[in-house]
């Protein structure tokens, strides 16, 4: 079958086409922006990729058009496509006819670290020789693409709460049925398609109803709004994650819950912590507990950790064998990935997309960086590029968010109604809006120097800033010698 998929490169759609191409389908796909790292990986996988959304991409006719999310009526190929008469589908319901049926699903739902806790839960299971398949929202380290089929029962999907398709409003996590389902966290995100909290807490409680009674759900003790969505109704038993929990609470949690999970985070900046399993058995409470040693960084990481130890000891994993594999993860691209390294100068890339997430990301490498000897600056540079954060809705919170940076770069949006010299007048230490890429380049090659950390957050391409500025930082190094 010769399937086409618009929107082929966003994270989700990306990863779909690489499993469609292992079930052995002909795949092809158009997108408006063609960047890495998901155009290297799909053209790698002999995906044929069109820039732009052009009729003639869907001639001849293919026998499925998947449609992306971003996907709106009035697009060209959308319209060619209805008019057609070409058969289509959404991505979430193409995965699960032909790829979810009859597996052990265990998804991932929530507005922060939903990319690495999934790959997270993926690389545990595939280091206990279970290969189980994967659908990820990026690249992680442990593993070749953001998707394989693996082998069955077990498939680990990142389960994401946007909107489906244009003809379908539900939440993406509504068809796949997990049967083991992460519940991070949940915070007001996606303003583009959700009037209020309310409206998403709705959609989260539809992904509760869909886990049967034999499943198990996983959420972080203290996340109001997942209790709150769990008191709406839950028909499935619940254990629950914690950082740092007395001894004492442990264990009443334990005899609430059955087991309780918790991290005693050892060293400041989350790299080190001891796991501790409290389960209430007829001998009273039993804990079970294992140490990680790791490359990540911030209590965040932490959290995410503990919930796929929990959730692959669900599906059979020990927990000294979780730990082994959370000591071996390698991160995620875009996941605080270090581009290079250029005249002393540390250059990041992080998929930022909400304030939380960029104040946990830059606690956490502010906490290391107190650690190391000879380091200099944290500086952030930022695209508010979400929709969420473009309309302004964030407006309010941005500044607090930055509050661990030594120095903050906003590049300024188009079209937004989002305030970011109000934004910068409001922050406790330094920040500069620029307008252009360019400028922040140039500014960064001018005022930096050895021992700084540059962290680039962006849930976009960001116009190919961390090359450009990794270049341009060769180039004045050769010039000064």
């Amino acid at each position: 079958m010769h399937i086409h998929i618009l929107g082929i490169c966003g994270t989700f759609m990306g990863s779909l086409a690489v499993l469609a191409k292992q079930l052995g389908h002909q795949v092809s796909g158009s997108d408006a922006n063609v960047y890495p790292p998901m155009s290297t990986q799909l053209e790698a996988q002999g995906i044929a990729l069109c820039q732009g959304y052009k009729p003639e991409h869907l001639q001849p006719a293919p026998d499925l058009v998947v449609v992306g999310n971003a996907m709106s009526r009035g697009n060209a190929a959308v319209e060619y496509a209805l008019d057609s008469g070409l058969p289509y589908c959404s991505g979430p319901e193409f995965l699960a006819r032909w790829v979810l049926k009859d597996r052990w699903v265990l998804g991932v739902a929530g507005t922060h670290g939903k990319t690495t806790t999934t790959s997270m839960l993926a690389w545990i299971l595939e280091y206990a020789g279970l290969h189980p398949g994967y659908l990820i929202g990026g690249v992680a380290g442990n593993f070749p693409s953001s998707a394989s089929l693996g082998e069955a029962p077990f498939f680990v999907v990142e389960a994401d709460e946007y909107d489906t398709a244009f003809f379908d409003k539900r939440s993406k996590f509504i068809h796949y049925a997990p049967r083991t389902a992460i519940l991070n966290n949940l915070e007001f995100d996606h303003g583009d398609i959700f009037e209020d909290l309310d409206a998403i807490k709705k959609q989260f409680h539809h992904l509760v109803r869909t886990v049967p009674s034999n499943g198990l759900i996983l959420y972080s003790r203290g996340e109001r709004h997942i209790e709150e969505v769990l008191a709406m109704g839950c028909w499935t038993p619940i254990q629950q994650t914690g950082v740092d929990v007395g001894r004492e609470q442990c264990e009443q949690l334990a005899v609430t819950d059955g087991v309780f999970w918790n991290a005693r985070i050892l060293d400041a900046a989350g790299g080190r912590f001891q796991v501790e399993k409290f389960t209430n058995g007829e001998a009273g409470i039993q804990v079970s507990s294992e140490p990680v040693d790791w490359t990540m960084t911030g209590e965040h990481n932490v959290k995410n950790g503990l919930a796929a130890l929990a959730a692959a000891h669900h599906a059979g994993v020990t927990l000294e064998l979780g730990c082994a594999a959370l000591c071996r993860f390698a991160g995620v691209r875009r996941r605080m990935e270090l581009r290079g390294e250029v005249r002393g100068i540390s250059v990041y890339d992080d998929f930022a997309h909400h304030p939380t997430a960029i104040a946990t990301t830059l606690a956490g490498l502010a906490a290391r960086l107190q650690e190391e000897p000879g380091a200099s600056r944290l500086i952030a540079v930022i695209e508010p590029r979400s929709n969420t954060m473009r309309m302004g809705v964030h407006q309010d919170q941005l500044a607090q968010s930055t509050a661990c940076a030594d120095l903050v770069l906003w590049k300024r949006p188009q079209e937004s109604g989002l305030d970011l010299d109000a934004v910068a007048a409001a922050s406790s230490g330094a920040a500069l809006v620029m307008n252009e890429v360019d400028a922040i380049v140039r500014y960064l090659v001018e005022q930096g120097r050895p021992g700084d950390h540059v962290v680039i957050m962006s849930n976009g391409g960001f116009e190919g800033i961390h090359q450009k500025l990794l270049d341009a930082l060769k180039a004045s190094g050769a010039s000064r010698e």
